[in-house]
């Protein structure tokens, strides 16, 4: 048999080899390629993971910065998120808050010095009333009070005391000569209520009488009223209101008894200061200054609210209608 040469034993042997290394390389990059699709998958899902639920747990999700190693400066501004979101507004509340409180506390501040102001002129409007109440009181040494002086002078002297007497009749040549039938149809087109409290009914008819200037029939209205219902509560409106059916009609002497009479029977009455007011009027009607003036410091010694508030423009009115020393 004949011997192979050497060199070709060596060629075989390094032709073996090479085959047998070649036939596992197909398999191996095929191995390598997978893995490498397996990593970018994997990146992928953990990107995604991270965009849907950012600041995820670290037990789910790696992070992208290991410990010991340092962070990579980016130049994109952060996204704000919901907790960022909530600290903005609760420091815009919070400074909302400190300009309502600074504008409270000056609130504040404005009316207690507005209160202080206000309670300096009313003392001050006190203290002037006072002292031109003590002016207008009569210089005498009796120990009687200046409310029985002032009455005792608008009495001529007499006893405060009064009875209720029987109305003024009208002028008999007003009775003689009757009213027109115009004037009747027009009273009587004036309705009479009716309810259940009939003195408040007669008084309410004789206003609206007096409202419509029929003088006459309400004076001889509010008379019924007077005599029908002496202690009804609307008894005082009425005396008053006859005085000023008078006084409107010209007749200032009976207005000024029916005025007189309502003050000294009630002082307290819800119509005693105005009668004394109107009292004054019919004063300065007939002529009498000095009753007027005394009819004008009995109303503001005894009736200083009312001269303040409700009255005050009347009151002033008729002070500055006479001249009282």
């Amino acid at each position: 048999m004949a011997r192979i040469p050497s060199f070709l034993r060596a060629l075989a042997a390094i032709t073996l080899c090479v085959s047998v290394a070649a036939v596992p390389a197909p398999a191996l990059a095929q191995d390598n390629l997978e893995e490498a699709r397996l990593r970018k998958i994997e990146a992928e899902i953990r990107a995604l993971q991270r965009k849907v639920f950012p600041g995820g747990d670290t037990r789910y999700f790696e992070p992208e910065i290991a410990a010991g190693e340092t962070a990579r400066t980016t130049t994109t501004t952060p996204s704000t998120t919901a907790v960022t979101d909530i600290l903005a507004r609760l420091d815009a509340l919070e400074a909302q808050l400190q300009r309502l409180t600074a504008r409270t506390e000056e609130n504040s501040n404005a009316v207690s010095q507005l209160e202080e102001r206000l309670a300096a002129i009313e003392e001050a409007q006190r203290q002037q009333a006072e002292a031109a109440a003590a002016a207008q009181e009569p210089a005498e040494e009796s120990e009687t009070s200046a409310s029985e002086a002032n009455l005792a002078a608008m009495t001529g002297g007499e006893s405060g005391e009064t009875t209720e007497e029987a109305l003024p009749a009208e002028p008999a040549a007003q009775e003689a000569a009757g009213p027109t039938d115009e004037r009747l149809a027009a009273v009587q087109a004036i309705a009479k209520p009716e309810s259940d409290d009939a003195g408040a009914d007669e008084y309410i008819y004789g206003f609206r009488l007096w409202n419509a200037g029929f003088f006459p029939e309400a004076r001889h209205q509010l008379g019924i009223f007077l005599e029908g219902y002496p202690e009804h509560e609307l008894v005082t409106y009425g005396r008053n209101l006859l005085g000023r059916a008078y006084l409107d009609d010209g007749m200032a002497e009976e207005a000024a008894r029916w005025f007189l009479r309502n003050y000294q029977a009630d002082k307290q009455g819800r119509r005693a200061g105005d009668s004394l007011l109107y009292l004054a009027d019919s004063m300065l009607a007939l002529g009498d200054t000095n009753r007027a003036c005394i009819a004008l410091a009995e109303f503001g010694e005894t009736y200083p609210a009312l001269a303040s508030g409700r009255l005050q423009d009347q009151y002033e009115a008729g002070r500055q209608n006479v001249d009282c020393d």
